[in-house]
């Protein structure tokens, strides 16, 4: 069996993770999408809240199991069994990062591959940082993320602007 992880904030989970979700299971037979802990970047949502917003946005998708993660995502593709890292390439501005990440992973364990995939070109734009923009200031998110994701995304920062 082809097993593949797919780790990130998720701070939200948008449509273009999705998107590579579905665009991975065309090359892995199971994925794990690996919710990290990730406290450097300060996510808006608590990890409990990340990990439940995933699970509902890949709920319909056969093959995905969604869990936390703290420490080396190595340890992490090792205890699962896995063959390889997923991730994402928007733009030439996301390869410089990851490929640093990619090397240090094969670095600490030589059996890890990483796979990038580019999302479809409606997401290419999209990242975390701008729905939780975009929602803070009442915009329309139709599209980009879950509609409940979405809802709860926007009364999180109501409450967080009081």
């Amino acid at each position: 069996m082809r097993i593949g992880v797919y780790p990130g904030t998720f701070d939200p989970i948008t449509n273009g993770h999705v998107d590579l979700i579905n665009r991975g299971l065309r090359l892995f037979d199971k994925i794990y999408v690996a919710v990290a802990a990730n406290p450097q970047k300060h996510p808006v949502l608590v990890l409990d809240e990340r990990v439940e917003m995933v699970r509902l946005a890949t709920k319909e998708i056969p093959r995905v199991e969604v869990e936390p993660f703290h420490g080396l995502l190595v340890d992490f593709v090792r205890q699962r069994g896995a063959h390889a890292v997923i991730r994402g390439l928007r733009a030439v501005s996301d390869f410089e990062f990851e490929l640093q990440m990619a090397l240090m992973n094969r670095n600490l364990d030589q059996s890890v591959e990483t796979v990038f995939l580019m999302p479809s070109q409606e997401y290419i734009y999209l990242t975390s940082t701008i729905i939780k923009e975009v929602a803070r200031l009442g915009g329309d998110l139709t599209g980009l993320v879950h509609p409940e994701i979405a809802r709860r995304l926007r009364e999180r920062l109501r409450g967080a602007a009081r």
